[in-house]
């Protein structure tokens, strides 16, 4: 379970911080030129989405330090999964499939994943 946990942070760690870059160098992000459905919820709350590029490379980042908190079993790791993944559940599609996820296997796995 851990190889699962760390290759699905990776891939919302990786995505999440180099969509932040690019639309904070391009004005807009990887994929087609009206992002997911997520940004319905940000443009209801008159929140620019294509100004958002620093907040994915700080969730980028969060995301590694989960990685690496689940990679070195460090005790703080399930709590700071469960808050990341409950953080994270607004990206929708994909992050939140992930943040879901996540949560289930913490939950389900806890104990043989020594955390």
């Amino acid at each position: 379970m851990k190889i699962l946990l760390t290759i699905i942070g990776l891939i919302n760690a990786i995505y999440m911080l180099i969509d932040g870059i690019f639309v904070v160098i391009k004005r807009k992000y990887i994929g087609p030129e009206k992002p997911g459905p997520w940004s319905n919820i940000f443009s209801k709350l008159n929140i620019n989405v294509f100004k958002l590029g620093p907040m994915f490379m700080v969730f980028g980042l969060l995301w590694s330090l989960f990685v690496y908190g689940l990679q070195t079993s460090q005790n703080w790791t399930y709590l700071y999964g469960i808050i990341l993944s409950i953080a994270t559940l607004w990206y929708l599609p994909v992050g939140t499939l992930i943040s879901v996820g996540v949560i289930v296997l913490l939950v389900v796995y806890k104990n043989k994943l020594g955390l």
